[in-house]
């Protein structure tokens, strides 16, 4: 059904056929290739290359599988003249990201003095699971959310969540430009009022666990990473918020007609320099910010935790780096010998800019940026350097990916004792429901180390450190 062509380690391109404006690129092993095929993923692949105005490739990473629209591990960029933006090329789970915390004490010492005590604080603390949000605080105010669209992060440290070394350890100093919150609708505003510091449900999470092994010492060296040492890291997005803003921006463009003579309506998409393609980026700039500050705002509760147990300053905890995986950006890159601006859509891909890249964080040139590749509630998480590699727009993955749907892992272990189970795997899970992590046991997902070695084959980011988890919280 699809004939795949091998063009590069890790590398297979899709030819353009029928209306596919340009061919299709796979990042993946091939002992990856059967379970991607099993899927609609590949055929999302070649829609999305039909679209007007993709330039070079329709691209999936090694992690993709089916999703809205667009594939999820899904990378398109568009010429921004000719052009467009599609809601669906973002996701609904808008500026899901990931973010990772080095914590200064050897993770064998924190186990053996502390126990699983950091994380049920951190449990009690961070409100988790389906429309969760927290009940005796009075939430965001219109002005909050004003200020969150024209400070991102910045508001949350003048209001006491972070320190000012962090804004240089997060993607795009933790602000989406050109935001604007008078264009959101009343309730996507009351979906996310108390929802800032959450984590949500589904595949997000955080975990607690070691740095099993490194890769690169000189880059690990480079960002005080240090093998057997712990560290934290948090998965979420922008919540209730963010998922209202996605909803109310593909009713808009759908009712305007934007879905026709399409092969998909879920890629209903709108030109980039039109009114309606300026107000859907304009209204995922303010998700994209609210997502950061949401995460900023559970590192804090983590620091605090950690302050009131181990007795660290938040300053000690130190944030490496947080990534934005569903978004929408303008970046410059050379298409066919000149320099051109075009909107990047990566959902469920992470930026990988290589060193030297202009946009990144003096700390960050030298070596180019961390890639923050997280496993799944017993999987190892992986900590990557980008390459800048324009093959795929500086584009990584973004975790191990579906290969079992949340039905049919939920199937697959009813009547089993899932804590049980993980915890003679060597992992502590707390959550709100059996059912969510019924969703997501490690085997609903592909082998995350094979989807890592995948992009570090093809050249898109190298490995610098693995970690394993001892303690997580699911959504």
């Amino acid at each position: 059904m699809y004939n795949l062509q091998k063009i590069g380690p890790s590398q297979y391109l899709v030819p353009k056929e029928g209306d596919m404006k340009v061919p299709g690129l796979i990042i993946a092993k091939e002992e990856l290739l059967e379970v991607i095929k099993e899927d609609k993923s590949l055929e999302q692949v070649k829609n999305v290359a039909t679209l007007p105005g993709i330039v070079n490739y329709s691209i999936a990473m090694p992690d993709i599988h089916w999703g809205y629209g667009f594939p999820i591990g899904g990378v398109a960029a568009m010429d921004i003249d000719t052009g467009v933006i599609s809601p669906g090329g973002v996701g609904y789970d808008i500026n899901c990201g990931v973010r990772v915390a080095l914590i200064p004490i050897k993770f064998s010492e924190l186990k053996e003095k502390y126990g699983n005590k950091l994380i049920k604080r951190i449990f009690e603390l961070v409100p988790s699971g389906v429309g969760y949000g927290h009940k005796e605080e009075i939430g965001l105010t219109n002005s909050d959310y004003n200020q969150i669209a024209e400070k991102g992060v910045k508001w949350s440290l003048e209001n006491g969540f972070g320190i000012d070394e962090d804004l240089d350890h997060i993607e795009s100093n933790g602000k989406i430009d050109g935001a604007d919150m008078s264009i959101i609708s009343n309730h996507a505003k009351d979906r996310g009022r108390k929802q800032l510091g959450t984590l949500g449900s589904g595949n997000h999470f955080i975990e607690i666990g070691e740095v099993q092994t490194i890769s690169d010492s000189n880059v690990a060296n480079a960002w005080g990473i240090e093998k057997g040492y712990t560290y934290v890291l948090i998965h979420t997005g922008s919540r209730g918020f963010g998922h209202q803003v996605c909803q109310d921006n593909l009713n808009f463009l759908i009712k305007k007609g934007y879905a026709e003579n399409l092969p998909d309506r879920q890629l209903v998409c709108a030109p980039i320099k039109s009114d309606d393609g300026k107000k859907y980026f304009a209204a995922m700039a303010a998700a994209a910010n609210f997502a950061f500050n949401n995460r900023q705002r559970i590192l804090h509760f983590v620091r605090q935790v950690i302050k009131e147990i181990l007795n660290f300053e938040s300053s000690e905890v130190k944030l490496l780096y947080d990534v934005c995986h569903n978004i929408a950006k303008f970046e410059e890159y050379k298409v066919d010998g000149k320099l051109k601006k075009l909107c990047v859509h990566r959902k469920g891909a992470t930026r990988a800019f290589g060193p030297n890249n202009k946009e990144l964080n003096p700390i960050f040139q030298k070596t180019g940026q961390p890639v923050l590749v997280p496993g799944d509630m017993g999987t190892a998480s992986h900590i990557l350097v980008g390459q800048g590699n324009e093959l795929t727009w500086s584009s990584s993955c973004h975790g191990a990916g579906r290969q079992r749907s949340r039905k049919e892992s939920t199937k697959a272990w009813k009547g089993k004792d899932l804590k049980m189970y993980m915890l003679e795997k060597g992992i502590e899970v707390f959550a709100k429901s059996y059912a969510t992590i019924a969703e997501e046991m490690p085997d609903a997902y592909k082998n995350v180390d094979i989807v890592v070695e995948a992009v570090h084959e093809a050249n898109l980011a190298k490995k610098v450190a693995r970690l394993i988890p001892s303690y997580v919280i699911k959504g």
